[in-house]
């Protein structure tokens, strides 16, 4: 069986520079964590983003639908549900809110689909919003988190477009692993009868794991190295390590083989 790896795929030079230059930019002034001094770059970045000038308040007089995208620019005119609950640490939540903000409208822009540009992004983007970031970690568009300082992100791994990671409790994704498009990584969990009941729990990926299309790993699961969750698969439970499992709830139903390149390496590479 054929294995293909990525092409190689790089925008004209003066879009390459104008692409890192906006980034280092923006990256330089996010590195400021004053909360008003972010939300006034977001406000800016995005009116720039969207409306292709600098950034002005709207006229009095401007259609009121205007009126009322220019204000949400900006985001102290925005709100976003992980700031509504109840165990939010709120001067670290306050210091990221800018910059989730500023994450979810870049994906929803006409940029936010450019794969090369968008993988850069997201990296600078993160490496102020997360618990940790590693190397080379590819994040696909429309991923969403709560908190971002509860989310561990290690080396080589790839978040596919849609999904959610609810870093409420705590989620660490070692290094290697794959989540697929539309996966939901859960860390929290609600009372049976008090739904205003939350218990936070640590949920990890990996090292090497491969959360597949659609599944859903409850709070507080651990898929071990190189363990499969299967599509559509909702994991309750522990998946043992090179484990592959499937179903809802998910059950194992085979160990996987390491494959030659694996075998060369120690076990200690993943697809």
């Amino acid at each position: 069986m054929p294995r293909y790896e990525y092409r190689n795929i790089q925008p004209l030079p003066a879009a390459e520079k104008a692409f890192m230059d906006w980034i280092q930019k923006l990256d330089e002034q996010f590195a400021n964590r004053s909360v008003e001094h972010r939300c006034l770059v977001v406000r800016d970045a995005l009116h720039e983003l969207y409306l292709g000038r600098p950034y002005a308040d709207p006229a009095p007089n401007a259609p009121l639908a205007e009126q009322a995208m220019v204000h949400s620019f900006d985001p102290r005119n925005a709100s976003l549900e992980p700031e509504y609950y109840g165990d939010v640490d709120g001067q670290k939540y306050a210091e990221r809110k800018p910059l989730i903000w500023f994450w979810m409208m870049f994906d929803r822009s006409p940029l936010g689909i450019n794969h090369w540009l968008g993988y850069r992004v997201r990296a600078m983007v993160a490496k102020h919003v997360l618990k940790h970031i590693g190397k080379n970690v590819k994040i696909f568009h429309g991923v969403e988190i709560s908190y971002g300082y509860n989310l561990t992100i290690e080396d080589n791994c790839v978040i596919h477009k849609y999904v959610l990671l609810d870093d409420r409790g705590e989620i660490v994704i070692h290094e290697g692993s794959s989540i697929s498009d539309y996966a939901n990584i859960y860390s929290h969990d609600h009372d049976l009868n008090d739904g205003m009941i939350v218990t936070n729990r640590k949920t990890e990926i990996g090292p090497r794991a491969r959360i597949t299309y659609h599944a859903t790993v409850m709070s507080g699961v651990h898929v071990h190295e190189h363990g499969l969750l299967g599509s559509m698969g909702v994991a309750t439970k522990d998946i043992d390590p090179f484990t592959i499992s499937v179903g809802i709830p998910a059950k194992p139903v085979k160990v996987k083989t390491i494959a030659p390149q694996e075998q060369a390496a120690g076990g200690k590479t993943g697809k």
